[in-house]
């Protein structure tokens, strides 16, 4: 083991400093396998696809609880500078820096003797958790706990809402925009799909609240002097029931349009501990597709408000917390009978 403690500040900024966007993961996750090896931890690198991998570090048994996060982040990637006691850049807030408090706790736990750590950090979190998916395959069994992170502001979360994306299909008829009678506008369909969409009821939850959506997509047309043949639009809803409850509420839109399934995530309910802070996070994580690695908590420092913003950023303050947190929850919960 290297003899200097986790410099979680430079850690995170190093890491920032990679463009590590999803589908460009790999120089980010060679450079922190690297890093790990150096720091005592044995590690293997978990293709995923041609290019990128999965991290997953343990020590010399099979871990009985990880730590867990992902490296990928959204675009446009821009580097870090420190100003006002916060890191700011691409992926400081989600995750990097979670990552960087994750190592320094990890690190931490084994200098004090405990063997019983891992750490699991994956790609593609930011576009349907293809790294999850994988590292779960490689849950060696026996793993009693996953602590994944994400920005909750240093609280466990209590559960979190999933997703639907469904892509509503619009079919129409072509012709001269001086004949409207000729043709059938798909866009007026897809309009009227979308209104009788506002009046739907969706599934409410006495812990997660009610359903809601975005209209984030809409394409349709041609030209603008031709009757629309075709249009399209997708929808993100943020569930707090089985989806296809979701499903059989909209389904009355398919008199007007097709719905296309895209991608679903459960919602998740999370194990807490005491002495901490508590609350519903409306957002989706990995945890739903790394179920092997045992029960799931959330925590992590940062706001999700500055996660993906022009100006990303975390409070350095926040991540030496953090690392302090990370420690005491593992340490409750490998002290837990099982």
């Amino acid at each position: 083991m290297t003899p200097d403690p986790v410099d979680i500040v430079a850690l995170t900024r190093a890491l920032v400093d990679i463009d590590s966007t999803t589908g460009r993961e790999g120089e980010a996750g060679a450079w922190l396998a690297s890093y790990l090896r150096g720091r005592g931890f044995t590690v293997v690198e978990q293709p995923v696809d041609a290019g990128r991998f999965n991290v997953i570090a343990t020590q010399q048994a099979p871990p009985q609880l990880v730590f867990s996060t992902h490296f990928d982040c959204v675009p446009p990637f821009f580097a870090s500078r420190v100003d006002g006691g916060r890191i700011h850049g691409r992926g400081s807030c989600d995750a990097k820096g979670i990552l960087a408090a994750q190592v320094a706790a990890a690190d931490r736990l084994m200098r004090d003797g405990e063997t019983r750590v891992g750490l699991v950090f994956v790609v593609g979190e930011e576009r349907g958790s293809d790294g999850a998916r994988r590292a779960n395959e490689a849950a060696p069994g026996g793993c009693r706990f996953l602590i994944d992170g994400e920005p909750t502001d240093n609280r466990l979360g209590l559960a979190t809402r999933g997703i639907l994306r469904l892509k509503l299909h619009a079919n129409g008829r072509a012709a001269h925009s001086s004949f409207p009678e000729l043709g059938e506008s798909a866009i007026d369909k897809l309009i009227d799909a979308l209104i009788d969409l506002r009046s739907i009821e969706l599934p409410g939850d006495p812990v997660l609240g009610r359903t809601h959506y975005t209209v984030g997509l809409i394409d349709g047309g041609v030209a603008p002097n031709v009757v629309p043949p075709s249009a399209d639009a997708e929808v993100m809803f943020r569930t707090v029931s089985d989806a296809t409850v979701v499903r059989r509420a909209v389904a009355s839109l398919e008199r007007r349009v097709t719905l296309e399934h895209v991608l679903e995530v459960p919602p998740v309910r999370l194990t807490t501990i005491p002495g901490f802070d508590a609350a519903v996070f409306p957002y989706t994580t990995d945890i739903p597709f790394l179920a092997g690695w045992g029960d799931p908590l959330l925590f992590g420092p940062g706001s999700i408000h500055a996660a993906h913003t022009a100006d990303e950023s975390v409070a350095i303050a926040e991540l030496t917390e953090a690392a302090d947190h990370y420690v005491r929850i593992a340490r409750h919960l490998l002290d837990a009978p099982r």
